[in-house]
């Protein structure tokens, strides 16, 4: 399964659409494990164009600080699951936590 995260500074994006990178994260799911981690760069913020992208690199999930209504339609509509409102920094923190069932989430913070 490969999870992405909008990264920007080094640390999980509050805005998933103004992120610098994504970190495109593979992980065993039986074993609870990552497997593989690269960092894109992001093709930029053009209204349907991240979902579409990210479905292309084979993503199942995506986790980020915030994020619109509009991508997220998207990305159900691509059959990629969203979870928003992590307060995690850490890129791969959040992925294993989200394995491990403790990712802790608070609002989303964007507000359109």
């Amino acid at each position: 399964m490969r999870y992405a995260v909008p990264v920007s500074g080094g640390v999980v994006s509050l805005h998933f659409g103004h992120c610098e990178q994504f970190a495109l994260i593979d992980v065993d799911e039986d074993k609870k494990e990552i497997i593989n981690k690269e960092l894109v760069p992001s093709p930029g913020h053009e209204p349907g164009l991240l979902p579409k992208w990210l479905a292309e690199q084979g993503v199942s999930f995506v986790i980020a600080g915030g994020m619109g209504s509009r991508a997220l339609d998207l990305f159900q509509q691509n059959s990629i699951g969203v979870i928003i409102g992590t307060i995690e920094n850490d890129p791969e923190k959040a992925v294993l936590s989200h394995l491990a069932g403790k990712l802790a989430t608070g609002d989303n913070i964007c507000d359109h």
